[in-house]
Formats: C-alpha cells, structure tokens, sequence
C-alpha cells in the first residue's frame, strides 16, 4: 500500500503544534505588552478619577468645634477668629485634616507640639488646599506655607521651631493679610 500524500508525519505534526503554541505565547505576550504600555502612559487618567472619587464622597470625618483662635497683628490688634478643631496627640496630629471634602472659612485645625522644633507637613490623602500657619512658642507666626496642592507628598516644613500648627482653608491668609509677626491666641472650650 502506497502512503497517503495528505497525512503528516508525526514529527511534523509536533513540529507545527510547537510552532502554534510559541505563535498562541507570542500573541498573549503581545498583548500584554499593550495593556501594560496604555497603563504606563495614561497613569494620570486614573489618579483624576480616584482624586475626583474621593472628593465627593461624604467623608466620616466631621469638623468637631473644641476652642477658638484669635490672629492678631504685632501690635495685637484684632484681625478675624475661627473655630478650631485640636490635634494634640501622636494619632490626630498624624491623621490631621486627611479624608476630609470640605472646611468652612471660619474653621481651622490646631496642631499642638508638646515642644518646640522643626515641623515638617505633607498633603497625603488631604483633599482640600490648605493654608499652613508655623507658630512659635511664643504665639508668634514663623512662616505660611500658602495653598497647598491636595495628595501631594512633598515637605511644608517650618522655617523655625514651632510648637503650633494651624491649618486653614487655601486663601484665608491672602484674604486676611496674616503674615509672619503676627499673633494667634486660643481657649479651648
């Protein structure tokens, strides 16, 4: 009997099953390689959603009134007043002003150091820009750090010791022409 033309020997049929299978590896691989390549590329699409996501969710976390702060000028002349809210342990200075969607102009966070040193602030997970106030021990504003960007990681850091920190909603110092030499006083309630 005469073999047929149409049949394959069973060495080239393992020689093109081989030759599918790195051709199936090659496409999967393939395709890999363009999801990845679109991920690496639009990162930024997917940050302005989650950002955007997370400010307008209803945050658990609420401004709780707990004392008011008076600015004064060097002169101690009156200049405006808010209610703050106090950060006088390890666990609410680290959380601060994170999660948090909104803040009224006349409400503000005071972070109380139990000495006076170098103080260095970042924006991660905080949602809202803020003004950052360094004051002395001697209740005197050291140095602002003006409307900070919201998730930024980078140091707003004192320019002097501070033993307090006050945070407010970006432009209540413009708006209020506080500047360094300035006074805070505060009572709790």
């Amino acid at each position: 009997m005469s073999k047929s033309k149409n049949k394959k020997s069973p060495r080239k049929a393992l020689k093109e099953k081989k030759q599918n299978k790195k051709l199936v590896q090659a496409i999967v691989f393939g395709v890999i390689i363009v999801f990845a390549l679109v991920y690496i590329f639009k990162p930024n699409q997917h940050v302005k959603t989650t950002r955007t996501n997370k400010m307008n969710y209803e945050s658990p976390y609420k401004f709780t009134k707990q004392g008011e702060l008076s600015f004064q000028t060097k002169d101690e002349q009156f200049i405006t007043k808010i209610d703050i809210e106090i950060a006088n342990t390890d666990y609410k200075r680290s959380l601060g002003l994170m999660y948090r969607n909104k803040m009224e102009e006349n409400q503000g966070m005071l972070f109380i150091f139990p000495d006076n040193d170098y103080r260095s602030f970042w924006m991660k997970n905080t949602i809202i820009p803020l003004d950052m106030i360094f004051v002395s021990s001697n209740f005197e504003i050291i140095n602002i750090r003006k409307n900070t960007t919201p998730f930024d990681e980078s140091q707003y850091t004192s320019t002097a010791p501070a033993k307090y920190v006050i945070e407010v909603v970006a432009g209540f110092t413009d708006k209020f022409n506080i500047k360094p030499g300035d006074k805070i006083s505060y009572s709790l309630k």
